[in-house]
C-alpha cells in the first residue's frame, strides 16, 4: 500500500509557513523533515507516524488514540502512529504535526549521539 498522498498534501500545507522542511520517501512512505530531522511521514500502513519528545510519550498513548510506532514487530522510541480515522479535521491533523515538529526540535543531532 502507498502512502496517502491526500494525507500528504495537508500536512505539507501545515509546514508550509515554519522551520525549513524538507520531504524525503521512506520506507513506501513520505517522510517530512524540519531542519533536517524527521518529524512526521504519511505511512505506508496509512495514518501519520509521528516524531515524540520520549518525555511525552507515555501520556500521549494513555490520553489519545495514538500507538506506538512498530516496525519489525519492534516499538520505535519516541515515535507514535496515529491513524487516519484520528486525522480528520485539520485541527486534529495540525496537532500531531505540531507535536512531530516540536519532537524534531529536541531530538539530539546525530553527531551529538556519538
Amino acid at each position: 500500500m502507498a502512502y496517502d498522498v491526500h494525507l500528504a498534501d495537508r500536512v505539507r500545507e501545515l509546514l508550509m509557513d515554519g522551520s525549513p522542511v524538507t520531504e524525503q520517501k521512506m520506507f513506501g512512505g513520505l517522510a517530512f523533515l524540519v531542519a533536517g530531522k524527521m518529524a512526521v511521514a504519511a505511512s505506508s500502513q496509512g495514518g501519520l507516524l509521528v516524531r515524540a519528545d520520549p518525555a511525552r510519550v507515555d501520556d500521549l498513548l494513555a490520553t489519545t488514540n495514538a500507538r506506538p510506532m512498530e516496525m519489525k514487530g519492534r516499538a520505535i522510541q519516541g515515535w507514535l502512529h496515529v491513524d487516519g480515522d484520528d486525522l480528520r479535521t485539520e485541527r486534529e491533523l495540525a496537532q500531531w504535526v505540531a507535536i512531530g515538529a516540536a519532537g524534531a526540535a529536541s531530538a539530539p543531532d546525530k553527531r551529538s549521539r556519538r
